[in-house]
């Protein structure tokens, strides 16, 4: 499968300002593959060291000159090593973050050396790390489930990955299309992003062999609590885990998780499960300006799971249901489309920043108001509504127009595409925004279309 992250590492390998790179991604989101695709199709000698397998080759760092390093992995591994022409890869680093330090010796002194450390619980280290870390002198990539457009290459569906990437808001798109696309997000909904759930669905069409898939790798997270520091009962973990597929799409409350149990290790489980990537914060913002973090509020947050496929499977969803499933509406009472636009969204964020979902909400009595997400467009604050089918109210949207005073905003639904100049009259000045409609499939592409529509 080709992964759109690939064209943002080999421009990364051919840069003359290249620094070591560390890959953050939760588990199964196929970090190791897409390294040893790189080595493979820039014909690079691929070093791996897998340091959850063999912790003692961090004895092969002791020192922190370069060239003594090299010369230990060369006659550990008896392969011979030229720096320019080879990728050395330090894998599940997480089980020695210490040798994070050492990157900053690799940038100073061994630049030829392309190096890349990744690590499924990475976070865990980062978050905690007692040693010096290489700031200055270390990148990121963030590596997420399989976008939609990566689902629609993987299950040979070029044509159609093509045709969304190249739409434009005067394109009227024919109903056979419209209808075989919509039929395609349903599929990527309760088939996910995962790759090797993507790989059988594309090879097998076999839903049993997916649901088998799919529960094994909820299983694999499940048996990572026993690395989470040993901080928290696992009961508590579990908690989380079940109850993040029933809260999706409202505030989460952890009153809801466990009525037995106090917030503060249901807070303590979830904060442990997003810094293993298995779930996203959607952060409540005021949403006045640039950046949206900066009037966050984590007092009030939304939950999304990492992938949409193993939140349906979590919900007893599968494949055998999608014949009977005429709308997203009808799943989960619209929750998952929820799901499915914050998973879609932080797929469009850039390759070398952490996605981070918001969501706007006024609570006040008689006049409180939600917008599912809101995003950051160049220099403008853009709402984002989410409606499972084709029609749905938009009064949340309108308040945030007024509110704000903002001239552009996003509904998805199942709907064909359209730009509508809308007015609000209800105020001293009527008010005139750009409202554009985008179907689900057509998410992934929202900043280029935000853009074009503003040109329009």
């Amino acid at each position: 499968m080709n992964r759109d992250r690939s064209a943002f590492l080999i421009e990364w390998l051919n840069s003359n300002e290249r620094k070591p790179l560390v890959i953050r991604g939760a588990r199964q989101v196929g970090k190791t593959w897409i390294i040893r695709e790189l080595a493979q199709s820039q014909q690079r000698q691929l070093v791996e060291l897998n340091f959850e397998k063999r912790p003692d080759m961090q004895t092969l760092f002791t020192s922190n000159n370069p060239t003594e390093i090299l010369a230990n992995i060369t006659a550990f591994t008896g392969k011979s090593i030229k720096p320019s022409e080879s990728i050395l890869f330090l894998d599940e680093i997480q089980s020695v973050p210490q040798l994070l330090a050492k990157l900053r010796w690799f940038a100073e002194d061994m630049p030829q050396l392309p190096v890349i450390a990744a690590g499924s619980l990475l976070d865990f280290a980062l978050a905690e790390h007692e040693f010096s870390m290489p700031v200055g002198r270390i990148g990121y990539l963030y590596l997420e489930p399989l976008s939609f457009e990566e689902f629609l290459d993987a299950t040979e569906n070029h044509k159609l990955r093509n045709y969304i990437q190249i739409y434009e808001w005067h394109t009227k798109i024919p109903d056979a299309i419209h209808t075989q696309l919509i039929r395609l997000i349903k599929e990527y909904l309760i088939v996910g992003g995962m790759p090797s759930a993507v790989l059988s669905w594309a090879t097998k069409k076999d839903p049993n062999t997916l649901n088998q898939i799919q529960h094994d790798l909820l299983t694999t997270y499940r048996e990572d609590f026993s690395k989470y520091k040993g901080r928290l009962s696992i009961d508590r973990l579990e908690d989380i885990m079940n109850s993040i597929p029933r809260q999706l799409g409202k505030k989460f409350v952890y009153s809801h998780v466990n009525p037995q149990t106090s917030s503060a290790p249901l807070k303590q489980a979830l904060e442990l499960l997003t810094k293993a990537r298995v779930c996203h914060y959607t952060l409540s913002t005021s949403a006045n300006g640039l950046p949206l973090g900066a009037e966050a509020n984590s007092k009030f947050l939304k939950i999304i799971l990492l992938d949409c496929g193993l939140c349906c499977i979590s919900l007893g969803l599968s494949l055998h249901h999608l014949a009977s499933i005429s709308e997203i509406a009808l799943i989960n009472n619209g929750a998952m489309a929820e799901q499915l636009a914050g998973q879609i969204l932080r797929t469009t964020t850039a390759a070398y920043a952490d996605p981070i979902l918001y969501y706007w909400q006024r609570e006040k009595l008689n006049s409180s108001a939600e917008v599912d997400y809101i995003i950051q467009h160049e220099n403008q604050v853009i709402p984002i509504e989410v409606k499972a089918g084709t029609t749905g109210s938009l009064k949340s949207l309108r308040e945030f127009v007024k509110e704000k005073k903002i001239s552009l905003a996003v509904r998805v639904n199942s709907d064909k595409p359209s730009i509508v100049i809308t007015q609000i009259a209800d105020q001293a000045t009527p008010l005139h925004y750009k409202l554009l409609s985008l179907p689900f499939y057509l998410l992934g592409q929202v900043h280029r279309l935000i853009k074009n529509a503003t040109t329009t």
